[in-house]
């Protein structure tokens, strides 16, 4: 007798407006068709609801567990299979504010229908993924910085009705209190020991919604972008701004190291605090040894990948470009007047 494919749900009914939890009932029945015998978990405000779902998921034996939300679901989903020595295949419908992930898989955002209905495409990548302190995992980025602060400070409900603009508009008033901190930062090819404002290790080529910050990422090579701004400047820093603005020409930029490691050991050179950003959540403070996990987790995605051009429509994508052109602009401004 052929042996039913199980599927599990996980679902954070708060994210997006709530807009997952008007469709399950239409998602499940597209796994259904898709042959998988499915089931929903609406999670709840206990901590780690999401991770210990997924965690008592796997250990069942389910093929497949799809998580609903936001990026920061995605993550407790991860951390609740990656430790796993037998790890389900996953697949996102993202309904979040940022969702960087979503966009590194090309899975269509805010049409929970539409992004279950691509795994019936049965299309994977082999995803690496990051661990932190060997115990705690992440999907994206880590980063550690004065900018990186932004993050904390700005209030989730903030996050969820202005989304972007909230974090850009934060992330304005913080800039000149941008500082560098002295760092010995350990990696495959050698030791960077020097100072630096910000500290960058990204997984995928989308950051804060923006893919050009690490344009050349891989998701499946086994390293992270590391990117270490040596600058606490502001004009600079709004140079090189202005350079990720215009398709991430900032790598060869003399005050940026960009380094592809799968091993990363962050240790500060003061007693400043460095906090470490752990996809968008606080992760503790340095020092840290970061890892690589190459090909951890299969995800359904899109290989044929959605065409770019497709989502210039998501009206959240032509704010944010207006805004880059604007700050471009502005950044202009800024330059001519330091010259003069």
């Amino acid at each position: 007798m052929k042996k039913h494919k199980k599927a599990r749900l996980i679902y954070n009914p708060t994210s997006g407006q709530e807009i997952m939890k008007k469709n399950v009932a239409e998602v499940l029945d597209i796994l259904e068709g898709f042959g998988y015998e499915t089931s929903a978990f609406q999670t709840t405000p206990a901590p780690n609801s999401a991770r210990d779902e997924a965690k008592r998921a796997a250990k069942a034996g389910f093929d497949l567990v799809i998580a609903a939300g936001g990026d920061g679901t995605i993550n407790e989903v991860v951390n609740g299979i990656a430790p796993l020595p037998k790890r389900p295949k996953m697949a996102i419908i993202p309904t979040g504010t940022t969702n960087d992930f979503a966009r590194a898989l090309k899975v269509p955002r805010g049409n929970p229908v539409e992004a279950a209905k691509l795994i019936g495409k049965n299309q994977m990548v082999k995803m690496d993924i990051g661990r932190a302190r060997g115990e705690v995992y992440f999907i994206n980025i880590a980063a550690a910085g004065s900018l990186t602060e932004l993050t904390y400070s700005v209030p989730s409900q903030l996050k969820t009705t202005f989304g972007y603009l909230a974090y850009l508009a934060k992330g304005a008033e913080l800039l000149p209190r941008v500082s560098k901190v002295p760092v010995k930062i350990t990696h495959d090819d050698g030791v960077f020991d020097g100072e630096v404002s910000m500290i960058f290790a990204a997984i995928t080529n989308s950051v804060g919604g923006f893919e050009t910050i690490a344009p050349d990422a891989k998701l499946d090579d086994g390293k992270f972008t590391l990117i270490l701004v040596k600058t606490a400047n502001l004009i600079e820093i709004l140079h090189l701004i202005r350079l990720v603005l215009a398709g991430g020409k900032h790598i060869n930029d003399p005050r940026i190291e960009y380094i592809k490691t799968s091993y990363i050991n962050i240790e500060p050179q003061s007693d400043q605090q460095m906090m470490i950003n752990l996809d968008g959540e606080y992760g503790g403070d340095a020092p840290i040894v970061l890892e690589n996990l190459k090909n951890h987790i299969t995800f359904y995605a899109d290989t044929d990948e959605i065409s770019d051009d497709a989502l210039l429509l998501d009206p959240e994508v032509l704010a944010r470009e207006a805004i880059a052109q604007k700050f471009s602009h502005e950044v202009e401004d800024l330059e001519v007047a330091e010259e003069n």
